[in-house]
């Protein structure tokens, strides 16, 4: 069984993480496979949009492997140099750089638990879809970690640096109500409803207009990274970038004629 699957509709990529047995905790064969299909898909443009989700309805991901790590056959176990170590996580962490940076949206779809490095992925989305009984936490705390997968730096953009750092010194678990309030989630959706609605905003994404998609998602890492005068340095060009494209003049050309655009992404 696949630890990862992978489903392609309408223009969005869909990748599901298969271990609902073990709530979806991430496993190294399940993380290769992520990081491997995100770099494979991140410059295809016939892609207009990802979803990462949990099999299953109880988790979307737990996070690491608790099991494992109990074991000794943990990121920190097993007879590997420190430096080792710490390469091999870096690179496993690079599928949260590729969910946050690649050049089209990117939306969890959060079906259930969102724990540690599980909350981290979700957060690494540029939105997240949130069902009704979903919970999240940081849960480092609880097994002794600081914590991986770009969650210090998602989670303090999102909430703030006091309440992030409460966050992760407490491992509260936050219920939806409380998730909604924090701005964790674009959407809170019943259950029922939450696969329906999360794919069909994706594939209206994957119909827009995939170029500009690309620039805005370069404008935000200079937004979040940069100065003022950079920001704006990289919106003039990218807004005449796109001003050539063969989407804009099209979006211009229904605009006039009062009709939908048909973005064909170049």
């Amino acid at each position: 069984m696949s630890e990862l699957i992978t489903k392609i509709e309408d223009g969005v990529l869909t990748l599901t993480m298969n271990r609902p047995e073990a709530m979806n905790a991430l496993s190294g064969a399940m993380l290769n496979a992520l990081q491997a299909e995100l770099e494979k898909y991140a410059d295809d443009r016939s892609i207009g949009c990802v979803v990462l989700r949990g099999a299953g309805d109880r988790a979307f991901c737990a996070g690491g492997d608790v099991k494992g790590m109990a074991s000794g056959t943990g990121i920190s176990g097993g007879d590997r140099t420190y430096e080792d170590k710490v390469a091999g996580i870096r690179v496993s962490m690079r599928a949260s750089e590729l969910l946050h940076e690649m050049g089209k949206p990117t939306i969890a779809m959060v079906n259930g638990v969102a724990a540690g490095a599980g909350l981290s992925l979700a957060l690494a989305c540029d939105m997240r879809f949130v069902a009704r009984s979903a919970r999240m936490t940081t849960a480092f705390a609880k097994v002794g970690f600081s914590g991986d997968f770009g969650s210090h730096y998602f989670l303090h953009k999102l909430v703030g640096t006091a309440k992030a750092r409460e966050l992760y010194f407490t491992a509260e678990i936050l219920n939806s109500e409380k998730i909604e309030k924090l701005g964790l989630a674009n959407r809170i959706v019943e259950d029922a409803n939450l696969e329906a609605e999360t794919m069909a905003f994706a594939k209206e994404l994957a119909a827009g207009p995939r170029v500009a998609w690309w620039h805005v998602k370069k404008n935000m890492k200079v937004a979040e990274e940069g100065t003022l005068s950079a920001a704006l340095d990289s919106e003039a060009n990218r807004m005449i970038r796109t001003g050539e494209t063969e989407d804009h003049k099209e979006a211009a050309r229904a605009f006039v004629e009062k009709r939908k655009p048909v973005f064909k992404g170049h």
